[in-house]
């Protein structure tokens, strides 16, 4: 199943979206997918909704779409995931997860205005496997049984401030990370049963219609089921928490290519979540 939020900023309505191209309204089921929608069992009874044909069709014509979940409680990231990414970043793989947290009001929608910080001449785009968490993890076990946490992926621009980021940091990467509009998120939440392997997705990402990056969540230094088992040792990850698991190599860090600018067009894809599209503004 493919959730959404659609309509316009703080008013958007939960939506399914079926294999069939149909959108359904949730109204019925929940007020929002939000934290009490995944505590609550809140994908079964959407599932059993569309079984019996109780949800009313939902004419999604023109309408904006918003991040698929509602403000997460947090934002956690992995930081420097993909060896490749970490060589351009001049750093080496790490042997721990490196772990930052971001604004959770950061999150906006998939084909939301992005606002490059004011006085800001280094802000980065960054595509993303986004997992959203959908039962309480504490102290897991191992890794084995990690992905059943899960509630479904969807895709993140990790968008960052490398001046903050890395030179005015004060040794905290959340500095360059958490300023305005800095996460759009979806276009909607694949559920958990519909992505046989979260390490076999190929993400791509484009500014101005040129490749940027283009690489495979396999490449992963730790793999998604690892980031969720080591994470619930550190803190607890609650319903509807968001986890962005990292960039590959491709950004303009790598001084390869120039940062945004005011006008440029970033787009942002992997392999069965969909795509996103962004225009860069100014704040």
């Amino acid at each position: 199943m493919r959730l959404m939020r659609i309509g316009p900023a703080g008013a958007e309505r939960p939506v399914l979206l079926d294999g069939s191209g149909q959108y359904f309204d949730l109204g019925s089921v929940t007020a929002d997918i939000d934290p009490a929608f995944f505590a609550g069992d809140g994908i079964e009874r959407v599932r059993a909704g569309h079984a019996a044909g109780s949800l009313p069709v939902f004419d999604a014509t023109g309408q904006r779409v918003g991040a698929p979940i509602a403000r997460p409680s947090v934002v956690l990231c992995i930081g420097m995931n993909y060896a490749a990414h970490a060589a351009e970043s001049g750093a080496q793989p790490p042997e721990q997860p490196v772990m930052f947290y971001k604004a959770p009001n950061t999150v906006v929608g998939p084909d939301d205005e992005v606002l490059i910080p004011r006085g800001s001449k280094e802000t980065d785009w960054e595509v993303e496997l986004a997992v959203v968490i959908g039962r309480r993890a504490r102290y897991l076990a191992s890794p084995a049984d990690a992905l059943s946490y899960v509630a479904g992926y969807t895709i993140a621009n990790d968008v960052s401030e490398r001046d903050l980021q890395i030179k005015q940091s004060g040794g905290q990467w959340s500095k360059g990370k958490s300023c305005e509009t800095f996460n759009p998120l979806g276009p909607w939440l694949v559920t958990a049963d519909e992505v046989a392997d979260p390490q076999g997705l190929r993400l791509r990402s484009w500014v101005n219609g040129e490749p940027r990056q283009d690489s495979s969540t396999r490449d992963m230094i730790f793999d998604v089921a690892t980031l969720i088992y080591q994470l619930s040792q550190l803190t607890v990850l609650e319903p509807g928490d968001l986890l962005n698991t990292g960039t590959p190599q491709g950004v303009a860090l790598s001084g390869r290519f120039p940062y945004l600018a005011a006008g440029d067009v970033v787009e942002l894809e992997i392999e069965d979540l969909g795509r996103q599209r962004q225009q860069v503004g100014q704040a």
